[in-house]
């Protein structure tokens, strides 16, 4: 037996129906999972610099305490310099690989 045959406005709504269902699988879905996958880079990029500071200034009170006199008096800036000069060299190596990747990304 043939099916029934429906009315224009059955078929508008299916099809306004299917248009909606299509777009929110599409767009709706891909987003709710990528809010997990931003989720977790933010807490690891604030755990993983939390982390270096905490390096640096570990390193900071070591060159203070373990070099006695050496960076006493006019050279007491020297730790400080090395330290900021490490987080910066650090900063600097994970800006240039960032780059790099994007470009890498691109040309694919």
């Amino acid at each position: 037996m043939p099916e029934q045959e429906k009315s224009v406005p059955a078929v508008l709504s299916e099809l306004k129906d299917l248009t909606i269902s299509y777009a929110k699988q599409e767009t709706v879905d891909p987003i709710k999972g990528l809010g997990r996958f931003v989720g977790f880079g933010v807490g690891g990029s604030l755990i993983l610099g939390l982390g270096l500071c905490l390096l640096a200034l570990g390193a900071l009170r070591a060159l203070q305490t373990e070099t006695d006199d050496t960076f006493a008096g006019n050279l007491s800036f020297v730790p400080y310099l090395v330290a900021s000069v490490v987080l910066a060299v650090l900063a600097t190596v994970a800006i240039l690989q960032v780059k790099k990747d994007s470009t890498e990304a691109d040309h694919r």
